[in-house]
C-alpha cells in the first residue's frame, strides 16, 4: 500500500514529518501520530484545519462548504486537512505552534565520522546517526541545533548532506575562539553530539521555474543538499548559484559544485571574492554578477542564503533593478546563530 511522507511546518520553525498512508486524510493521520492538528468539526464545514500546501499532489473532494474553503482559497493552496487525500509527499505549513499542537522538536544522537579543516575559514563535520535512531528526514535546506558538550550552549547549523541518510553532514565557519571551533579542535573519532531538529522555512520548493541560488560564506551548506537531492530526482530545470566569500581562502568545496555541474545538465555556478584585492577573476558582490539571462518578467525563484548585510544587498538589488522574482526565499545568519531569520 502506498504511503506518503507529509512534511508538517509549523509556525515556531518546528518540522515534523508524518506518514500518510494511501487514502487517508491529513488530519487523520496527524491524529494517528499523536499530533493534535487545529479542527473543530472534522467535516468541512467550519474551516478551523485550514493549512497551506506548499508542495505536492492531493484531492480535496466535495464534501466541504465553500464558507470553509472557497474556490479562490483552494486556487491559492490553501487545504482544509479534514477533507485532503494525498497522492504524492506533501508539505504544509501549519498556522499555528507546535506546542499548540501537542508535539514538539525532534531529538537524536550521532557521533563524530570525520572532521575536515578547510583552509582557516571553514570545517566540514560528519556525524554518523546512532543505529537506535531513525535516519533523519528533513526538508533540503533546513537545519538543527546542536549541543556544544560541555559548554551548556548550542549551535544552529544548516544540513549539507540529503535527508535520508544515516551520515549526515555541516559546513561550518571556523570562528577562532568560537565555541563549536574550539570543541571541534578537540574532538575525536566517536565522540557523541545530541542534535534537535529540523527547523526552519527556508527549504527547496517544487522546482517549477529557473532557480537561482545566493550563497553567502558557508551559507553554501543548504544549497549542497538542495543540489543533491535535485540531482537524485533528475531535475532538468535550470539553475544557476552564485558563490560570494569574503576572501579567496573562503572559497571551499567548489568541487562539490563542479561535480554538480556534471550530475546537473542545466547547473551552471560562478564564484565571487568580495576582496578587491584579490586575483579571482570576479570581485566584488553578488549583486554586480547576476546572470545577464535572468529573465526580466520575474518568472523565477530566488533562494538565497548569507550573512544579514548580503540578504539586505540583494533585496535592495531587486527593488532598485525592478526585478520581481516569483518567489524569494531567505535565510540570514551570524556567525554564531544560523537562521535567525528566514522568509
Amino acid at each position: 500500500m502506498a504511503c506518503y511522507k507529509i512534511a508538517l511546518n509549523f509556525e515556531d520553525g518546528v518540522t515534523r514529518f508524518i506518514d500518510c498512508k494511501a487514502g487517508e486524510k491529513v488530519l487523520d493521520a496527524a491524529f494517528r501520530n499523536r499530533i493534535n492538528l487545529p479542527m473543530d468539526c472534522s467535516d468541512g464545514v467550519c474551516g478551523t484545519c485550514k493549512c497551506r500546501a506548499e508542495s505536492g499532489a492531493y484531492d480535496l473532494g466535495s464534501d466541504y462548504i465553500e464558507d470553509a474553503l472557497s474556490e479562490d482559497e483552494a486556487g491559492e493552496g490553501l487545504v482544509l486537512t479534514c477533507q485532503m487525500v494525498p497522492s504524492s509527499d506533501c508539505v504544509l505549513s501549519v498556522p499555528t505552534t507546535s506546542f499548540a499542537c501537542k508535539t514538539g522538536q525532534q531529538s537524536f544522537a550521532a557521533t563524530v565520522a570525520g572532521i575536515t579543516p578547510h583552509n582557516d575559514a571553514a570545517i566540514v563535520l560528519e556525524l554518523d546517526v546512532d543505529a537506535a535512531a531513525q535516519a533523519p528526514v528533513f526538508l533540503p535546506g533546513q537545519y538543527v541545533n546542536i549541543d556544544v558538550p560541555g559548554s551548556g550552549l548550542t549551535r544552529s547549523y544548516s544540513f549539507s548532506s540529503a535527508p535520508g541518510e544515516r551520515r549526515i553532514g555541516f559546513l561550518i565557519k571556523k570562528i577562532p575562539g568560537g565555541v563549536m571551533s574550539s570543541w571541534l579542535a578537540r574532538a575525536r573519532t566517536g565522540d557523541r553530539l545530541d542534535i534537535t531538529g529540523p527547523l526552519g522555512s527556508f527549504y527547496l520548493r517544487n522546482d517549477e521555474r529557473p532557480l537561482l541560488m545566493l550563497a553567502g560564506g558557508t551559507g553554501l551548506a543548504p544549497f549542497l543538499s538542495m543540489l543533491e537531492v535535485l540531482a537524485r530526482a533528475g531535475s532538468q530545470q535550470k539553475v544557476h548559484l552564485i558563490y560570494g566569500v569574503t576572501r579567496d581562502l573562503d572559497l571551499v568545496l567548489v568541487e562539490e559544485l563542479e561535480r554538480y555541474a556534471t550530475r546537473l545538465p542545466n547547473f551552471s555556478f560562478a564564484t565571487v571574492v568580495a576582496d578587491r584585492a584579490s586575483s579571482h577573476p570576479r570581485k566584488g558582490w553578488v549583486t554586480e554578477h547576476m546572470p545577464a539571462d535572468m529573465p526580466a518578467d520575474g518568472d523565477f525563484d530566488v533562494y538565497l542564503c548569507g550573512p544579514p548585510p548580503m540578504v539586505d544587498a540583494v533585496r535592495r538589488h531587486f527593488d532598485e533593478t525592478g526585478v520581481r522574482p516569483a518567489n524569494f526565499h531567505y535565510e540570514k545568519f551570524t556567525p554564531n546563530a544560523v537562521l535567525k531569520e528566514s522568509a
